[in-house]
Parts: structure tokens; C-alpha cells; sequence
């Protein structure tokens, strides 16, 4: 199951996934790609908690295979913090330019490009783009029935080597509550988003990264 998890967290880094939040009054009857487009232009910074649930199909129903969580924060464009606190400490962080991927238990960083690491990933939706113009620029989105008292939209990547056949996101009252992601290897996952806070005031070297003490530094 550790292992299962470490597997879990690098695969999110590169492709990933994550968080936010949105934008003031809007129209009860908003479609949920118009409450996205509205959230990623206004939404500068953010913070929150988040669940992870990989899912699996168990003789024909979803079963939850494995749970985590933990803590994120993002400054557009391309700064964020993806910190698992259970059931094992790793945290991604992205300064803009470079993606550091945080072992705790083995004291062992790896860094690649940003670019590279995130792509046309669910990790582009929320945090490296400015602003709509980038956003439909990588994706193409639709809106998709409502369920779970949410607006859902379904986010396709226009790069042909997307990892992702499926990207879900619900919305309500304007902000992101989940996201639902699906790869090409039939592996699925919800990530809940909770306690969103958006624009909060950030340090200037909020997103500085600072090589643990010790820990050995690979670079791909």
C-alpha cells in the first residue's frame, strides 16, 4: 500500500491534479464551463484541503481502494503546493519554472520542467495557466449532466499524448469542488476539494524551494 501510494503521488505530479477557487456572485443558473472560465480569471491565488480516493471497478461497482489527504495552495501561473499529510508525508511544489517531488521517508528529491511535468494535465487546469486564454488554448470544454449536487463539465486535452481519456469537474456556487480523472490504463480517481479559501495574501517566497537537509537530488 506504501509503495502503492508513492506510485500515486509521482504519477499526479506529472500529470495531475489539483484545487482552487472562485469568483464572487454569479448567476444560480451559470453552466459549469461558465463558472470555470470564471474561476480560473479571477482566481489569482488559493488554498484549501483536498481527499484522494483511487477508485477501482469490483465485479461491475466503484470500490475505493486507497484514501489520502493532505493540503494545497497555488499562485497563477504555474505555483503550487500539493502537500499528502496521510497516509504518508509527499509534497509536490512548483515555483513557476521547476516541479520538485518530495519523498519524506526515503529524503529523496526529484525535479523536472514544469512544462514537461504538467503538460495537458488536470495540474494545467488549475494551476499554470494566466487565465482562460491559456486554458482554451490546451483544453476543450464541455458541460455534461449534473450529478451529486454539482455542475460537472468534462475537460479534453488537445495534446494528442494526454495521459487523461477522462477529465470531470464540479462545480458549485462557482468554485471546484471535484474532480474526476480517468487514464489510459483504466486507473481512476476523485479528488474533493474542501475548506477553499480564494486570493488569500501569500509571502513573496511562498513557493521557494529549499532542498531538505541531507536528501539526495535526482534531476529528469
Amino acid at each position: 500500500m506504501k509503495k502503492q501510494n508513492k506510485m500515486w503521488g509521482r504519477w499526479l505530479a506529472t500529470t495531475i491534479a489539483a484545487s482552487a477557487m472562485l469568483v464572487g456572485s454569479m448567476s444560480a443558473h451559470a453552466s459549469a464551463v461558465e463558472q470555470f472560465k470564471a474561476f480560473v480569471a479571477s482566481s489569482k491565488t488559493a488554498k484549501g484541503d483536498f481527499v484522494q480516493q483511487q477508485v477501482k471497478v469490483v465485479n461491475g461497482a466503484p470500490k475505493i481502494t486507497k484514501t489520502s489527504s493532505g493540503v494545497f495552495l497555488f499562485a497563477r501561473p504555474g505555483k503550487f503546493i500539493w502537500s499528502y499529510q496521510k497516509p504518508y508525508e509527499q509534497t509536490l511544489q512548483a515555483d513557476g519554472a521547476k516541479l520538485y517531488i518530495v519523498d519524506k521517508d526515503l529524503n529523496q528529491v526529484t525535479v523536472k520542467d514544469i512544462g514537461n511535468a504538467l503538460g495537458s494535465s488536470p495540474a494545467a487546469i488549475l494551476f499554470a495557466g494566466a487565465g482562460t486564454a491559456d486554458l482554451e488554448k490546451n483544453f476543450t470544454l464541455k458541460d455534461v449532466a449534473d450529478k451529486q449536487g454539482m455542475e460537472w463539465l468534462e475537460a479534453t486535452a488537445k495534446a494528442k499524448d494526454s495521459q487523461f481519456e477522462h477529465i470531470g469537474i464540479g462545480m458549485k456556487d462557482g468554485l471546484p469542488y471535484a474532480l474526476e480523472l480517468r487514464d489510459s490504463f483504466g486507473q481512476a480517481s476523485l479528488i474533493t476539494l474542501k475548506n477553499m479559501e480564494k486570493n488569500p495574501a501569500l509571502k513573496a517566497d511562498q513557493f521557494k524551494f529549499v532542498v531538505p537537509a541531507g536528501a539526495d537530488v535526482f534531476r529528469q
